[in-house]
């Protein structure tokens, strides 16, 4: 299965977010990609970062784009993962919407809420875990991949491939955070014996990679940073090396 991943640089402009996701999903048809994943609030910005705060969202608008974006992926046979933000009622969530080429929709919300997060939106609930062409996918989103118990609950749902919306800048070279996030990243992969796709808003100050991993947290292929453009990797069931045996047994014991 064609995997990929859309990097771009996210507005508050909800229009401009919406073309750059349009041209990467035309993109990755022509690449023959199943699965496409967008960056954390791709369609409406991220705030306080682009967008003052979650009030300032037309969301007539964002409800015009999810419709669009259910007919690409009715019309090119694609699962598409876009980072955005939803109200229900007087509650907003910081979410990814999965649009599946059967028309149907899925929604998970973000959970670990920290700071601008917890200033902006509501926590969810949901067990973010999907299925697209016979593959068991999982849903995290930025500051979740700090908490292996939210990963751990992936791998008793016995994902095949998890996947990561980021949006995480910063207004100064950070390094460190980057090589910090890269290694969260790549210990979730090895410590659940199962492969991660990642995805990030485009900044010159990029502090999180998107990437391809694999199940022992090597990373297969990644973005530069500062550079729009389209992410393809093949995800192949290949058998369990050694090691990824070891892992797995070792897990399994541990919560029995």
């Amino acid at each position: 299965m064609r995997i990929g991943s859309y990097q771009f640089r996210v507005t508050g402009n909800v229009e401009h977010n919406f073309n750059c996701m349009k041209n990467g999903i035309e993109e990755a048809a022509k690449e023959g990609i199943r699965l496409l994943l967008f960056p954390e609030c791709a369609v409406t910005g991220y705030p306080p970062r682009n967008i003052k705060s979650t009030s300032v969202v037309d969301y007539e608008a964002t409800a015009r784009t999810y419709d669009q974006f259910m007919a690409f992926a009715e019309r090119y046979q694609m699962h598409l993962v876009v980072g955005t933000i939803i109200r229900e009622e007087a509650r907003y969530y910081n979410c990814a919407i999965v649009f599946f080429p059967d028309g149907r929709r899925s929604i998970y919300r973000k959970r670990a809420l920290w700071g601008w997060d917890r200033e902006n939106f509501c926590e969810g609930c949901d067990s973010g875990v999907f299925e697209a062409d016979n593959l068991k996918v999982g849903i995290r989103i930025c500051y979740e991949i700090r908490f292996p118990e939210f990963f751990r609950e992936l791998y008793r749902a016995q994902t095949d491939l998890n996947i990561m919306l980021f949006f995480d800048e910063t207004d100064n070279i950070d390094l460190d955070r980057y090589s910090l996030i890269k290694g969260h990243i790549q210990t979730r992969a090895v410590e659940n014996v199962c492969p991660i796709l990642t995805c990030n808003t485009c900044s010159v100050f990029q502090t999180a990679p998107t990437g391809f991993f694999d199940r022992s947290g090597k990373m297969l292929a990644v973005m530069e940073k500062d550079k729009e453009g389209l992410l393809v990797c093949e995800f192949e069931h290949n058998p369990l090396t050694f090691g990824e045996e070891g892992r797995k047994l070792i897990s399994d014991s541990l919560m029995e």
